[in-house]
């Protein structure tokens, strides 16, 4: 008699252990040794998400260099706190939330009133850290085919009952480039209103921002994250 399958495999790629049936179940899983190192693998609300897409290299992977670019110079010129992009877990319990943002920034206030945490890899070595619990200053996601409902919809409801203060969304798919800085409402997200110069204020980087893009010499998009002070 064959044994019960004890994992599932998906795509002949992600090996999924059966025994996960919580939150908990799963961030030890994302902890350990057995987490597979391809593909995006979230899990929002008691669903474990899997995406294995490439990343488009001028929808996607060059939007998200450039706002790396700007985010973390205007990090470090501030010294305001700490911030991560790729493969970086974010997780919130009660939000039965955990996923793997673009781009996040946790600010030092956050970081010392533990309204974030570090959790440790292992015990034995004080700086080896693996993930993020709590609520990020700031999350952006850019959108993706594979993503889109997930990105607009179900991460931006968790994103907010995770307390997240600001989420951008970049959707640069096609012929058009949507930026969206979306700031805390009563009962969900709200985007910011674009002011008559075309820009959007953050009100965690305390800047105004206008993102853009124009053809570079090799005919694809180079793109252009514009940062000003506030009026």
């Amino acid at each position: 008699m064959p044994s019960a399958a004890t994992s599932i495999l998906i795509q002949n790629q992600i090996e999924i252990p059966l025994g996960i049936t919580s939150l908990e179940d799963f961030r030890r899983w994302a902890r350990s040794e057995s987490l597979p190192e391809q593909g995006r693998i979230d899990y929002i609300d008691g669903r474990i998400e899997v995406d294995l897409m490439v990343e488009n290299l001028f929808y996607h992977g060059a939007a998200k260099a450039e706002i790396a670019r700007i985010i973390g110079g205007r990090v470090a010129a501030e010294k305001s706190g700490r911030w991560f992009i790729d493969c970086t877990r974010i997780s919130h319990p009660q939000a039965d939330l955990s996923s793997e943002p673009d781009l996040i920034f946790l600010s030092f206030a956050s970081i010392a009133t533990k309204r974030v945490t570090y959790v440790q890899a292992k015990a034995d070595d004080p700086d080896s850290f693996v993930e993020i619990e709590g609520s990020p200053d700031w999350i952006c996601e850019i959108v993706s085919d594979s993503s889109e409902q997930k990105d607009t919809v179900r991460l931006a409801e968790k994103y907010f009952a995770a307390g997240v203060t600001e989420y951008w969304l970049v959707d640069a798919r096609g012929t058009s480039l949507d930026f969206s800085i979306l700031t805390r409402g009563k009962d969900a997200f709200v985007q910011v209103e674009t002011d008559a110069d075309g820009y959007q204020t953050s009100s965690v980087f305390q800047r105004r921002y206008h993102f853009t893009r124009e053809r570079g010499p090799d005919g694809h998009w180079t793109y252009f994250l514009d940062e000003q002070p506030l009026k």
